[in-house]
C-alpha cells in the first residue's frame, strides 16, 4: 500500500484530503479566488516571525524601543525578520481588502454563504484589533500617541467610557501596563484568528466556493487538487515576488519616520496617523467634530459589512449580469481609496469638508444603492425573462401546422 493511501484511510487524513485535493471546485474560478490562500500564507508568515521576535522583545517601556534596535542590529537575521513581520502586516490587509472587495462584486455573501460572510468579517475585527496592539510595541512615537488617541476614543462612550479607557490603560495614562497588555493580547490573538480562519475554511467547504458567474453549479466541478492548487501556487509566487521587493529594496516605505524616534510623552508629533490600512476609517472617524459621533460612525463603517447579505435584494449574485451595480461598485472602491488618501492629511481645509462629502456616499451605497439598484435590476430581469418566455411560447405555436 502506498504512502498516499496509508495517509488517506487515517481519520485525519482521509478529512485532510476531502477539504484540499478531493475538494469539489468550481471550473470557471480566477485567479482573484486564490486570495484567500495568500492571505493564509500570509497569516502563517505573521505567526512564525511573531513568534521569533517575540523571544527577543522586552514589553517594558524603558526596554521596548531598544530591544527592538537590538533586534534589528546585534540578532542574527533579526533585521529581516522585523521588516518580514511589519511589511508583512501591510501585505496581509491588501490581500485581505483585495478578498473583499472580490466577495462584494461577485455577491459571496449571498445564501447560502451568508455565514461564510459573517465569519470573515469578524476575522476582519480581530485582524484590526491586532494589528494596532503590534504597531504599539515598538515604542515609537506614532506607536505611544496613536495609543493615546485611540484608546482614548473609548472615553465616548455614556457612563463606563472612562472605565473602560483605565482597563486598557491599567492605570491613568499610556504606561507600562498598557504596553504589557497590549503584548500579550498581540501574542495571543493571531491564534484566535487562526482557530476562526479554520472555521471560516469549514464553512467555504460546507457550501462550496461562489463562481465568477455566480451561479449554482453542481455539474461544472473538479477537484482541487490537480487542477487549481497551479492556480494558488502562481499567485503565492507573485505575492512572495511583491512582498521581497518591499523587504528588501524598500522596507521602511510603508512606516511612519517618526516612529523611528522613542516615545516621548512630553513632545506630540506634529501630525498623528494610523498605519495606512486604517486609514479610510481614520477619516471617517475625524468628519464628525463630535468624539461620540465619530467613533460610532467609525464603528459602523465595519459593523456594516455585516448587514450586506441583508441589503442586497438582486436576483443575481454576481456584478457580470448586473451593469449598474458594477459601474457603482468601482465609485465605491475609488470612494474607498480616496478617504485612505484623506485619512493621512491634516484636519483642514480642503480636507476636512472632503472627506464630510465623500463618507457619506460609502454608507449611502450599503444603505440605499445596493437595495434600490438591486430592486431596479431585478425589474429589467423579470421583464427580459416575460418577453424570453413569450417569444418561445410563440415560437412553439408557430410550428402547429392545422390539418
Amino acid at each position: 500500500m502506498s504512502i498516499y493511501n496509508k495517509i488517506v484511510k487515517n481519520p485525519i487524513g482521509a478529512a485532510l484530503s476531502n477539504h484540499m485535493d478531493n475538494y469539489p471546485t468550481p471550473i470557471n474560478l480566477s485567479y482573484l479566488w486564490g486570495f484567500g490562500s495568500i492571505a493564509g500564507i500570509a497569516l502563517v508568515v505573521q505567526l512564525f516571525t511573531g513568534i521569533f521576535l517575540a523571544m527577543h522583545y522586552t514589553p517594558e517601556i524603558n526596554l521596548a524601543f531598544i530591544s527592538v534596535e537590538h533586534i534589528m542590529r546585534d540578532v542574527v537575521g533579526g533585521s529581516g525578520l522585523r521588516y518580514i513581520h511589519a511589511n508583512g502586516a501591510s501585505m496581509f490587509f491588501i490581500v485581505v481588502y483585495i478578498h473583499m472587495f472580490r466577495g462584494l462584486y461577485y455577491g459571496s455573501y449571498f445564501q447560502p454563504r451568508s455565514e461564510l460572510w459573517y465569519s470573515g468579517v469578524v476575522i476582519f475585527l480581530l485582524m484590526m484589533a491586532t494589528a494596532f496592539m503590534g504597531y504599539v510595541l515598538p515604542w515609537g512615537q506614532m506607536s505611544f500617541w496613536g495609543a493615546t488617541v485611540i484608546t482614548n476614543l473609548f472615553s465616548a462612550v455614556p457612563l463606563i467610557g472612562n472605565y473602560i479607557v483605565q482597563i486598557l490603560w491599567g492605570g491613568f495614562s499610556v504606561d507600562n501596563p498598557t504596553l504589557n497588555r497590549f503584548f500579550s493580547l498581540h501574542y495571543l490573538m493571531p491564534f484566535v484568528i487562526t482557530a476562526l480562519v479554520g472555521g471560516h475554511l469549514l464553512l467555504l467547504h460546507k457550501d462550496g466556493s461562489n463562481n465568477p458567474l455566480g451561479i449554482d453549479s453542481t455539474l461544472d466541478k473538479a477537484p482541487f487538487l490537480p487542477y487549481f492548487y497551479a492556480k494558488d501556487v502562481l499567485g503565492i509566487c507573485f505575492f512572495a515576488l511583491f512582498f521581497s521587493f518591499f523587504v528588501i529594496y524598500v522596507p521602511n516605505y510603508l512606516g511612519h519616520p517618526d516612529n523611528y524616534i522613542e516615545a516621548n510623552p512630553m513632545v506630540t508629533p506634529a501630525h498623528i496617523v494610523p498605519e495606512w490600512y486604517f486609514l479610510p476609517f481614520y477619516a471617517i472617524l475625524r468628519t464628525i467634530p463630535d468624539k461620540l459621533g465619530g467613533v460610532v460612525l467609525m464603528v459602523l463603517a465595519i459593523v456594516i459589512l455585516l448587514f450586506v447579505p441583508n441589503f442586497d435584494l438582486s436576483l443575481t449574485r454576481s456584478s457580470f449580469f448586473k451593469p449598474f451595480h458594477c459601474l457603482i461598485f468601482w465609485f465605491f472602491v475609488s470612494d474607498s481609496i480616496l478617504l485612505g488618501w484623506v485619512g493621512q492629511e491634516v484636519v483642514e481645509t480642503p480636507f476636512l469638508e472632503l472627506s464630510q462629502i465623500i463618507t457619506p456616499f460609502y454608507f449611502i451605497y450599503f444603505i440605499l444603492i445596493i437595495p434600490f439598484v438591486s430592486c431596479l435590476e431585478n425589474h429589467y430581469i423579470d421583464r427580459f425573462n416575460n418577453f424570453n418566455y413569450n417569444y418561445l411560447l410563440y415560437i412553439d405555436m408557430s410550428k402547429v401546422h392545422p390539418f
